[in-house]
């Protein structure tokens, strides 16, 4: 790699030879199919903005201009041409690289972003920012067309072309028509606009206009002729009529057109949307021929193009039982918000296409569309990543639980995730969900209990309830049943409380207990919400010793709702250990790695009690 070894930032890409731009760009793909083949990793999108991310580092400086991805997965390149691509066998493992923008990383990501159709609101917020400041630099946000499905992303175009605000949105169009361009006159068009003449002309237009007696009103009315001369001869993009300046559409694989639309977009004087087409899997001819199933994949063969079967997981067996209760009962939808596969929805949507809505990236309208099917008579059940249910929260409070709506919340990785990190840990649900009045959830610690519960949320509830269940494959709990709670080991020492996937642990840490001569009272919940507190106060009177797992930010988890309630029924605690996820945000790495870091692997749990045995209890401290 020749051209690549020469790249450490986006400075060794400005001072290339034209002629070495395209040789980079094959360069570049093949260390990342190589790449992402070892690791893992988010494969078609960062395959398709290759020529992109070059091109904007021909044009702009990341290290004073601001960059951001929405969606941040396809931040691969960037990454590799600002001095990350030696890291990148780190790649979303721990203490290694994020797979997302990271400030903490390199002073070229300009922000956070794991979620969808923000970056065009953060955009403006710092447009805003460095004119108040009287600050100089360019702010650029790459857009991909599943974030423009998102509301929050035309809140943010509405305000921003009001604005005046000199900022540049790339949408990148990997799959959606977003703008209808015919004709011969509108390919002109086009190309007028690219050229550098024409945004100088109107800039100085615009400032002469501004100068003179009447020039506002001059410069109105040549603008009202020309809008109406040209909607008359084409449809007015949509991005124009919101106050942006509109270019393109451009070929985002060639370089040369994409580069001439920056350097334009950089010289204008207000909000630009530069609409540029490009492929997912661009250059990698399995990822073009299936650009979905090598969107998020694990290490797989880059010379077949192999991709190993996963595990089944909660999700596959969600999806199995979801189908088979829609087939007792026609009143059963299953909604997604732009995830079929991921959430296990994939056969739920041949079988019953006529009862599956898939609303795109947008699940605040999701869930309020759940309560209006619900309150209608219909059984919504709405799959959904832990992390992206935070986004639907007030509308889970308004238009679900306040009038008792029975909306089916099937929240899939919750707990740790893994490996896409901060932004992606399904830590939150615990404590929101919880917080909810009206709320019921449930928690399956193993495939036939999420198979029960998944029935009894859908059959026998009658308000709003969340299922709630892990990424990946279950652990050793294999007895179904949607009880409240449910005694696993039987002792005298010590009370240990948890309920999902860290059953699987608990239980290995009662058997290392037991060699050391320490018999627990293991007490699983199955239902976080409301708590059955009878079995957990009888336990602790019994053993004056407790310990509750899991796998939830302390604030609000499981946890804090058991310790408060023993206190005020005057149950006395001589020890009180809550393991948990802290207050912080999780990192990446593999769920069994992040486990051990918070403690709530087997060993960890074991430990963790035999340690209070021997130290702080004897002396009567608690062990919070």
């Amino acid at each position: 790699m020749d051209i690549l070894d020469k790249i450490t930032s986006g400075e060794d890409v400005r001072r290339l030879d034209e002629a070495e731009l395209a040789p980079l760009c094959e360069e570049l793909r093949r260390f990342v199919v190589e790449s992402v083949a070892r690791t893992g990793g988010h494969l078609s999108s960062n395959l398709g903005v290759v020529e992109l991310t070059v091109a904007i580092h021909r044009v702009f400086n990341t290290k004073r201009d601001r960059l951001l991805f929405d969606v941040g997965h396809q931040c691969y390149i960037h990454k590799i041409l600002t001095g990350r691509r030696e890291a990148f066998g780190t790649l979303r493992s721990l203490d290694g690289i994020s797979g997302f923008p990271k400030p903490g990383e390199a002073v070229d990501d300009a922000f956070v972003a794991g979620h969808a159709s923000s970056a065009i609101s953060t955009a403006l917020g710092m447009a805003r920012a460095r004119t108040l400041l009287g600050e100089d630099y360019a702010v650029i946000a790459v857009v991909g067309d599943g974030a423009l499905t998102g509301g929050l992303s035309y809140e943010a175009l509405c305000d921003a072309g009001a604005s005046d605000e000199p900022l540049v949105v790339i949408l990148n169009d990997n799959g959606m028509s977003i703008t209808k361009n015919v004709g011969a006159m509108a390919r002109y068009l086009s190309r007028l606009r690219l050229k550098h003449g024409y945004i100088a002309f109107k800039n100085g237009f615009r400032w002469l206009t501004r100068r003179v007696p009447g020039g506002k009103w001059v410069y109105k009315m040549a603008h009202k002729v020309k809008k109406t001369i040209k909607e008359a001869i084409f449809p007015c993009s949509m991005f124009e009529n919101m106050g942006f300046a509109y270019l393109g559409p451009v070929d985002g694989h060639n370089l040369k057109s994409v580069i001439q639309a920056l350097k334009v977009a950089r010289e204008a004087r207000e909000p630009v949307l530069v609409h540029v087409i490009t492929q997912k899997g661009k250059g990698y001819p399995y990822a073009e021929a299936n650009p979905d199933a090598f969107h998020g994949v694990p290490p797989f063969d880059a010379a077949g193009g192999v991709i190993p079967a996963p595990r089944e997981g909660f999700s596959d067996v969600f999806g199995r039982e979801l189908v088979r209760l829609a087939g007792e009962d026609e009143r059963l939808c299953a909604i997604t918000a732009a995830m079929p596969s991921g959430t296990g929805l994939a056969e739920f949507a041949k079988k019953y296409p006529e009862r599956f809505f898939d609303v795109g990236i947008c699940e605040g309208h999701a869930a309020a569309m759940a309560g209006g099917m619900a309150h209608r008579g219909l059984v919504p059940v709405f799959a959904v990543y832990s992390t992206f249910l935070q986004r639907s929260y007030d509308m889970l409070l308004q238009d679900i639980a306040l009038g008792g709506e029975h909306v089916v919340l099937c929240v899939d990785r919750a707990g740790i995730s893994g490996e896409d990190g901060e932004t992606h840990q399904g830590s939150m649900d615990v404590s929101y969900l919880t917080s909810i009045p009206n709320m019921t959830v449930w928690s399956p610690a193993g495939f036939p209990e999420l198979r029960d519960m998944l029935d009894y949320a859908v059959e026998k509830e009658t308000g709003p309830v969340a299922v709630r269940y892990p990424k990946g494959p279950a652990g050793c709990w294999n007895v179904g049943g949607a009880e409240a709670s449910f005694l696993v080991r039987h002792g005298d020492d010590f009370t240990l409380v948890t309920y999902g996937i860290t059953v699987t642990a608990a239980i290995g840490a009662s058997v290392i207990l037991r060699r050391e001569g320490v018999r627990i009272d293991l007490l699983k919940l199955g239902r976080l919400k409301p708590l059955d507190f009878g079995p957990i106060e009888e336990s602790v009177r019994k053993t004056g010793r407790l310990l509750v797992a899991e796998e939830s930010v302390q604030a609000g988890g499981v946890g804090e709702h058991i310790a408060a309630h023993l206190a005020e029924a005057g149950i006395p605690v001589k020890t009180l250990i809550l393991k948990n996820l802290g207050d912080a945000f999780l990192p990446q790495g593999t769920q069994e790695e992040l486990r051990r870091l918070c403690g709530l692997d087997h060993e960890s749990l074991a430990a963790a009690i035999l340690d209070a045995l021997k130290g702080g209890d004897d002396r009567g401290e608690d062990k919070t």
